[in-house]
C-alpha cells in the first residue's frame, strides 16, 4: 500500500498555517494513470509523487490538472528529501539551498501557472475580497504592508485549476518577485509566510519552513 506524508508549506516562524502539500515518496508505488484521480481524491491544493528520490525527479497534481511546476510542492518536496541538491520537474532543474532551516527553490518566473497580478490599494482591500476580483480565474491579488521593508499581503485564486483560494502560492511568488525585483515577504492566506528574493540568470529563490503532520498508509481510489 502506498505511503502518504502530509506536511504543511510556507508556515508561519511558529510552524503554524502553511499550505498543506501530500507526498508519495516512493512515487512507483501509484501508477501514473492513476496519479490524478489520487489528486482529485486527497483534495489537496497539490500533490508530489516522487518517482527518483535521489536525483529529485516529481511530477505534481492538482485536483484537476498537472502542473509542469509548483511552488509550495517544490519547496516542500525540497524539504522531505533532505540533503536532494536539486529538483528534477517537467518545467526544468529546480536548485535547492538551505538557509537556517529555511529551504529555498530556485525556478524561472514562467513556470507554474501563468497567474496574473493585481495590485490593490491596502492589505485591507486584500482582507475585504470575497473570490477572485473582477471573477478573472487565474489571479494573485496583493498589497504592500511596508514598502520600505518589502511586506506584502496577498490572496491567490487558482480557480482555473481546481482550487478555489491557495493557501500559500509559490509559483505566484516568483512572478511578483521578478516583476518587483526585490526581494520580498509575501503574507498569505490564514498566516503563511513565503520568501521570495531574484537569484542568479533570472531566476528567483522561493522558501519558506516546512513542518509535517503525518506519515500513513493510503488505499488508491
Amino acid at each position: 500500500m502506498p505511503q502518504f506524508h502530509l506536511l504543511r508549506v510556507f508556515c508561519a516562524d511558529d510552524g503554524s498555517h502553511g499550505n498543506p502539500l501530500g507526498v508519495f515518496a516512493d512515487g512507483a508505488e501509484v501508477p501514473p494513470a492513476r496519479r490524478q484521480a489520487v489528486a482529485a481524491d486527497l483534495a489537496l491544493s497539490e500533490v508530489v509523487f516522487v518517482d527518483d528520490a535521489e536525483r529529485g525527479v516529481l511530477r505534481i497534481f492538482t485536483p484537476a490538472v498537472e502542473l509542469d511546476f509548483g511552488g509550495h510542492p517544490a519547496v516542500g518536496a525540497a524539504w522531505l528529501l533532505d540533503g536532494v541538491e536539486a529538483l528534477r520537474t517537467p518545467a526544468g532543474e529546480v536548485g535547492v539551498t538551505r538557509d537556517d532551516g529555511v529551504v529555498f527553490v530556485a525556478a524561472r518566473p514562467a513556470w507554474g501557472p501563468p497567474f496574473e497580478l493585481a495590485e490593490l490599494g491596502s492589505p485591507e482591500e486584500v482582507e475585504a475580497l470575497d473570490g477572485p476580483p473582477g471573477g478573472h480565474d487565474l489571479i494573485a491579488a496583493w498589497a504592500w504592508i511596508d514598502e520600505a521593508a518589502g511586506t506584502i499581503r496577498a490572496r491567490v485564486f487558482p480557480v482555473r485549476i481546481g482550487i478555489s483560494e491557495d493557501e500559500a502560492t509559490g509559483s505566484a511568488a516568483t512572478k511578483l518577485c521578478a516583476q518587483l525585483g526585490r526581494g520580498i515577504d509575501i503574507r498569505q492566506g490564514r498566516g503563511s509566510r513565503l520568501l521570495a528574493r531574484p537569484g542568479a540568470d533570472g531566476f528567483v529563490e522561493i522558501g519558506g519552513v516546512s513542518v509535517i503532520d503525518e506519515v500513513r498508509d493510503y488505499a488508491l481510489p
